[in-house]
């Protein structure tokens, strides 16, 4: 186990069920982000090693490496339950790193991303997985957007945790065991980064400070887009654009889908539907438009080069057809499966043995 305070209201824990660490990477981190602390003191007791900064302590029990974490008058913000454990991965290898920790009745949970369910999370259970999902229904997932960010909140009080694995995740937010919210991941560190608040928004600009911030964008992209699947041919897009400037709704930019694309890849053009894409993209932009692609080439198919077959355009037509056809069944046989795959428990491990690690901070 390893401790790191960054800043007086975040603190890093890694854990390993190696005996050591990895070489530390990260995709996810700004490392322009700035660290600093007022006040840091560590003292060592018996049973256990307390970490102060100027808004919080933790507290690492040395026998079971548990951690609590608690405002300065002692109020519990986080505790764990059962802490680290992992089991073997037989499928692809490895460990599945879990944690879990203790939820007490009112507590909310928001974030992870794309989830079309309920805004508060709690009593879910959920997949981070980047999925291009068409047509998805309430409560379907994974899907487009995912992120292993998630804010708790009791009472007034708000944190955040960041999970910092790029495996296939998920969290349980009391849905399996009432009082207990847990995450794991298929494979990599059980690495994770406690953000206090104590309000929601100072969480977010923490977290926001970690993970880096976008730069300021160019006017036109915070103006209104058009974009559905799809518009195709040329004259189409054409149609579409002169409407909105005839019926003056203010439009900055509209969207291609794959049916621009020749034999759906990537950054080429349809000959027959764009023959002059060049041009087609000047006059847009003299009208007032940006045009933008959707570069999501569909790698299932490898369409001989040239012109676009009318097999493999009904081909696309009849998948979509299908997608709009399926409904509530196709949502419930995807969970079906999605659960069966999934079976990856929070805490109990499918009837395996978990494993604790040794206490080393």
């Amino acid at each position: 186990m390893r401790v790191t305070v960054l800043r007086d209201s975040m603190i890093r824990f890694r854990f390993t069920a190696k005996g050591y660490f990895s070489n530390d990477f990260s995709y996810a981190i700004d490392k322009r982000q700035s660290h600093g602390y007022n006040v840091l003191e560590v003292t060592e007791a018996d049973d256990h090693f307390k970490i102060q900064t100027s808004k919080v302590y933790v507290i690492v029990q040395k026998q079971s490496a548990r951690v609590g974490i608690y405002e300065l008058d002692g109020s519990p913000i986080l505790e764990d339950e059962l802490g680290f454990h992992w089991e073997e991965c037989y499928e692809f290898g490895g460990n599945i790193v879990k944690m879990s920790k203790m939820s007490p009745e009112g507590e909310s949970f928001y974030g992870l991303g794309d989830k079309p369910t309920h805004l508060n999370l709690k009593g879910k259970r959920l997949e981070n997985w980047a999925t291009d999902q068409y047509a998805f229904h309430k409560d379907q997932e994974p899907l487009y957007k995912v992120v292993p960010f998630y804010i708790g909140l009791r009472g007034n009080k708000a944190y955040g945790i960041f999970f910092d694995n790029t495996f296939r995740s998920f969290f349980d937010f009391s849905h399996e065991r009432k009082g207990v919210t847990s995450f794991w991941a298929d494979g990599g560190e059980m690495n994770y980064y406690f953000i206090y608040g104590p309000k929601m928004s100072d969480v977010v600009t923490t977290y926001t400070h970690l993970t880096g911030k976008p730069e300021s964008p160019p006017l036109w992209t915070l103006g209104y887009h058009q974009c559905k699947w799809s518009y195709y041919p040329e004259s189409k897009v054409k149609e579409i654009t002169a409407k909105f400037r005839e019926l003056r709704i203010p439009c900055d930019a509209i969207y291609l889908d794959i049916d621009y694309m020749e034999g759906f890849r990537c950054f080429t053009w349809s000959k027959e539907y764009f023959p002059e894409p060049k041009r087609m993209v000047a006059e847009l932009a003299k009208d007032g438009f940006k045009t933008r692609r959707a570069d999501i080439g569909n790698l299932e198919r490898h369409a001989p080069r040239g012109k676009r077959h009318a097999s493999e355009e009904e081909d696309h037509r009849e998948q979509q057809r299908e997608e709009d056809a399926r409904g509530d069944q196709h949502r419930e046989q995807l969970l079906l499966r999605e659960e069966e795959r999934c079976r990856v428990e929070a805490l109990g491990g499918g009837g395996r043995e978990l494993k604790k690690p040794d206490a080393i901070v």
